[in-house]
């Protein structure tokens, strides 16, 4: 297989669950136990109830960011007598403080540096991208980082990517790889945007039938290898 790296100029990557873990469950339990609760399994599955339709209405572009970031704390905020914005906020902030890159997100991206330039366009929330991206070590690997909260708008929108692309120069679209876990915003999103796709697909799930990514990897180990061979990766 030729070098995808004499194809490819830019790698962009979405951020959670894609380079970081995203564990929602750890950093609520880790935010309600400095309030003094005991966040159980139950509370997440009656949270995640609301959340993840409002993460649908999102990407579709029908709500704002702010308006899941508070929705979602509602019902605890009216219990603790604080505002949603600032749960919300205490969430991030324990997100950050868990936060850790996904196997082989650290050996990939030291490896692509100085090689191709690399972005991220991210769904995820600003307060928490930037202070990860901080005490991970990596914000200076990724230029741009394009968030959707400071943009108004959601992948698989088109104008998150044309943005990015702005900021890129206007890159040929051909020399752009898009890299994400989801196959409804980072695949279908750069689909729509006219570059190829890679998907990280961590759970073997099928390839639905109108969103075909140009390549399929199952962790970042086996990006590396595809897009630079026969190195050896540390498992």
């Amino acid at each position: 297989m030729s070098n995808m790296l004499n194809k490819y100029k830019w790698i962009l990557f979405d951020a959670d669950e894609t380079l970081f873990h995203f564990d929602a469950f750890a950093g609520l339990k880790l935010m309600f136990s400095r309030f003094d609760i005991d966040f159980s399994a139950e509370d997440f599955s009656v949270y995640q109830q609301v959340n993840k339709p409002l993460w649908v209405e999102y990407q579709n572009g029908l709500i704002s960011a702010a308006h899941l970031q508070h929705t979602r704390f509602t019902h605890w905020a009216a219990k603790l007598s604080v505002t949603p914005q600032h749960l919300n906020s205490q969430f991030l902030s324990a997100m950050a403080d868990i936060c850790l890159p996904l196997p082989g997100a650290r050996e990939l991206v030291d490896s692509l540096s100085g090689k191709v330039n690399l972005g991220i366009i991210t769904n995820g929330f600003t307060e928490l991208q930037n202070i990860r991206l901080s005490r991970t070590g990596f914000q200076d690997a990724f230029n741009p980082v394009v968030i959707s909260e400071q943009l108004g708008k959601a992948k698989p929108d088109v104008a998150i990517f044309q943005h990015a692309f702005s900021l890129m120069g206007e890159p040929q679209k051909h020399q752009v790889l898009m890299v994400g876990d989801n196959l409804h915003s980072d695949i279908l999103g750069g689909i729509n945007a006219g570059i190829d796709t890679c998907w990280l697909n961590h759970h073997d799930q099928p390839v639905s039938d109108n969103i075909v990514p140009s390549y399929q990897v199952r962790n970042l180990t086996e990006l590396h290898q595809l897009l630079i061979p026969n190195t050896s990766v540390a498992g």
